[in-house]
C-alpha cells in the first residue's frame, strides 16, 4: 500500500502519486477504464529517442514520438545535463507510470560504451528522481517482442510498429532512434501480463542492490 507522502516532499512529485492511485487503485463496476502511460527511451550520445504509449484496457496507442538531439553540444557533460533536463520535461508532460529503456549493447570501443552508459544512466536518474519505475530490456528482447526476430533491423522494427499502432508515415520521423524507443515501450506493454525477467528499479538503493558489480564503494 502506498503511504501518505511526508510533508517535506516536493509539490512537483504529487502528480505522480495521484497517477499511481488512478492507475492501480481498485475501481468499481462502471468506472473509467484502466489506463497506463509507458515512456520508452533509446539511449544515445548524439541522438536519444523517446516514445510514449497510452494503454487503455490493454489496447495501445502512440501519444508521442521524437528525439533529443545532442549533436550541438561539444562537451559530453553538457549533453548529460541536457538529457536530464529533456527527459524530466517529457516526464512532466506525459506523467508516465513506468519507463522502459533499452540496455546498451557491448561494443569494442570502451570510451564509446562508457559515454553511452552515462547517457542511459542520466535518463534513468531523471525517471528515478520523479518516482517512475524503470524496466531495462536488451535490444534483442525488444526486436523479438516486436518482430519475432531478435536480429531484425531497425527498419523492420519501425515498420512493424507503424502497422500495429496504425501510425501515419509522416508521424514516424526520420530518426530510427525514436521508433527504437517506442519499441522499448511496446515491448514493456507486451510483457505487462507475462512474468518479468528484466531488471526493474524503483529507487537508487534498489539500483545499487541489483548492480553491485557496477557500483564502487
Amino acid at each position: 500500500m502506498l503511504t501518505e507522502p511526508s510533508k517535506s516532499i516536493k509539490v512537483t512529485l504529487l502528480p505522480y502519486y495521484l497517477r499511481y492511485f488512478c492507475t492501480f487503485a481498485p475501481k468499481s463496476v462502471g468506472s473509467e477504464k484502466l489506463e497506463k502511460i509507458i515512456l520508452g527511451i533509446d539511449p544515445g550520445t548524439n541522438i536519444m529517442g523517446y516514445g510514449v504509449l497510452k494503454i487503455v484496457d490493454r489496447k495501445a496507442e502512440m501519444l508521442a514520438l521524437g528525439v533529443i538531439d545532442l549533436r550541438k553540444f561539444a562537451d559530453h557533460y553538457l549533453k548529460l545535463g541536457h538529457i536530464f533536463e529533456r527527459v524530466s520535461g517529457i516526464i512532466a508532460s506525459y506523467l508516465p507510470d513506468e519507463m522502459a529503456i533499452e540496455a546498451p549493447f557491448f561494443g569494442k570501443n570502451v570510451q564509446s560504451m562508457l559515454k553511452l552508459g552515462r547517457a542511459q544512466g542520466t535518463a534513468m536518474a531523471a525517471a528515478i528522481s520523479k518516482q517512475v519505475p524503470i524496466t531495462e530490456y536488451a535490444p534483442t528482447k525488444i526486436k523479438m517482442a516486436i518482430t519475432g526476430n531478435g536480429n531484425a533491423s531497425k527498419e523492420q522494427v519501425a515498420d512493424m510498429l507503424r502497422r500495429m499502432l496504425k501510425i501515419e508515415p509522416e508521424e514516424m520521423g526520420k530518426f530510427l532512434d525514436a521508433t527504437d524507443a517506442l519499441g522499448a515501450a511496446y515491448c514493456h506493454y507486451l510483457q505487462m501480463s507475462r512474468p518479468q525477467t528484466e531488471k526493474k528499479y524503483r529507487s537508487w538503493k534498489d539500483f545499487v542492490a541489483k548492480n553491485k558489480d557496477k557500483v564502487s564503494e
